[in-house]
């Protein structure tokens, strides 16, 4: 008769299992409190409307193009595909740590010829040949005591959530690299378009200096430097055509595709002024920039292998289980041939030489690390918007300065021209006139590429498009 007792022990343990369920070696994970300051400077008061970061990419990049260049590069572009295929990566090593939680499930089976003088239930009789065959199923299962297969998980969890941040800080960053390269691009442009516009410009007075030169009214000295003006500035033009190539091809490989030109029909005058929304409050930096968020997980998962390492200086307990058949014969293999067994296994460190303490020692270093990191990354976002707020407010008054200066330059270019063609005034004054023109016209442009990469910088400072669906990233309009 059976005991009702039989299976107790086998209970006990399962019990102790699940009581000790919601035991985890290690701290807590608390995230670190970083000060923020109240607000950034410039930006007057904050009110709870949208912010820059709330707005998709499309809508601060106003240009049909740039729209189309992005779009591919979402696509196509190499970073953010291994990115892709690290959280791939991640979402496996997530799994393989679940998968502890559960009993490992086999089979073995085993199936020989023999002959000996052994006398047992599974071999055959004295003398005689046999088929021995043995079948049978197992399972075998920690149980977590100690949380270590659960700080495991926590750990990779941690990881797969920072290495999908990484992933969404790279689609931002390459949103904001091929709108830098495009605008660089653009900015290229305009110098060309200054280069050629000087150059004809200077090579318009050398002719008059030269109708001067034949009929007696100027020297060859104001030909020469004329002539040398010109020349020049024409030599800048193969230069500048050079760097378009080059940017053209950064923008080409930012994109996935081979060397190649890069359509554009608008110039950088003509681009849009962003629209005018606050940057927010710096607190929201904590919620939005994805490097801050991974750098959050990271600590989570240092934090996490503290309790791994603790748990490594207790014992595994293990329960272990079998049932099949076993049979001496092939003919005798039935119901009758059944066997099983089940049992525990208990398995843990007495003495490797202070490894385990070193261990625990290591992993709280880690976490120290990683929450310095985190408080670097959090302050170093601070300082980013803080940086691109001040650079767009002050560029706009620089802006304003350089358009000034260029008109002006302008105005005494055409005043000097036509008073030299009266006689009222030397070459000197034309030649001085033009040779200001060519940087001030120059400086203008840098100013505008400036003014939109502060615009750039200030949008991926704040974790732009933070609240996208990642399927919406390259669905702009």
């Amino acid at each position: 008769m059976s005991s009702p007792f039989k299976y107790s022990h086998v209970s006990l343990l399962i019990l102790v299992a699940l009581l000790a369920g919601g035991c985890a070696m290690g701290p807590r994970f608390k995230t670190p409190a970083v000060d923020a300051p109240a607000g950034f400077l410039g930006q007057g008061v904050v009110s709870q409307q949208v912010t820059m970061a709330d707005l998709p990419w499309w809508d601060v990049f106003a240009d049909d193009t740039l729209h189309e260049l992005v779009r591919t590069a979402l696509t196509n572009n190499y970073d953010l595909r291994i990115a892709i295929k690290r959280v791939e990566e991640y979402q496996a090593m997530a799994a393989q740590s679940r998968a502890q939680f559960f009993p490992q499930i086999g089979y073995q089976g085993d199936l020989e010829r023999s002959r000996n003088a052994f006398r047992g239930n599974a071999s055959p009789a004295d003398g005689q040949t046999g088929n021995p065959l043995m079948l049978a199923a197992s399972a075998t299962w920690e149980l977590d005591l100690w949380g270590r297969i659960r700080r495991l998980n926590e750990a990779a969890q941690a990881q797969l959530l920072a290495t999908t941040e990484n992933r969404r800080g790279i689609m931002l960053t390459v949103v904001c690299s091929v709108a830098q390269a495009y605008f660089e691009l653009l900015e290229l442009d305009l110098e060309l378009v200054i280069a050629k516009r000087t150059t004809l410009s200077f090579e318009e007075s050398l002719d008059i200096f030269r109708q001067k030169l034949a009929g007696g009214a100027a020297s060859r000295l104001e030909t020469s430097r004329a002539e040398a003006a010109a020349a020049s500035t024409a030599a800048m033009i193969p230069d500048i055509e050079r760097r378009i190539v080059i940017k053209e091809n950064q923008i080409n490989l930012l994109l996935g595709r081979n060397p190649g030109i890069v359509p554009r029909d608008t110039t950088l005058l003509r681009q849009d002024k962003p629209p005018e929304v606050p940057a927010g409050l710096p607190s929201d930096l904590l919620r939005r920039r994805p490097d801050i968020r991974a750098a959050e997980q990271t600590l989570r998962a240092a934090n996490a292998q503290i309790g791994v390492a603790i748990a490594q200086c207790f014992p595994k307990i293990g329960l272990t289980t079998l049932f099949g058949r076993v049979s001496p014969d092939l003919n005798s293999f039935n119901n009758d041939a059944m066997a099983w067994s089940i049992g525990g296994n208990l398995a843990g460190p007495i003495f490797q030489g202070g490894a385990l303490m070193a261990q625990i020692r290591q992993a709280r270093a880690q976490s120290e690390e990683a929450a310095i990191t985190y408080e670097q990354t959090v302050r170093t976002s601070f300082q980013d918007v803080a940086n691109a707020l001040v650079t767009r407010v002050k560029l706009e008054d620089v802006f304003t300065q350089q358009t000034r200066c260029v008109r002006c330059y302008v105005d005494a270019v055409a005043v000097s021209r036509d008073r030299y063609v009266a006689g009222k005034a030397s070459y000197y004054e034309v030649l001085e006139a033009q040779q200001q023109l060519f940087p001030a016209e120059n400086n203008l442009a840098q100013t505008q590429l400036y003014r939109l990469t502060a615009v750039i910088q200030l949008y991926k400072a704040l974790g732009g498009g933070w609240n996208l669906p990642d399927g919406e990233w390259g669905a702009a309009p």
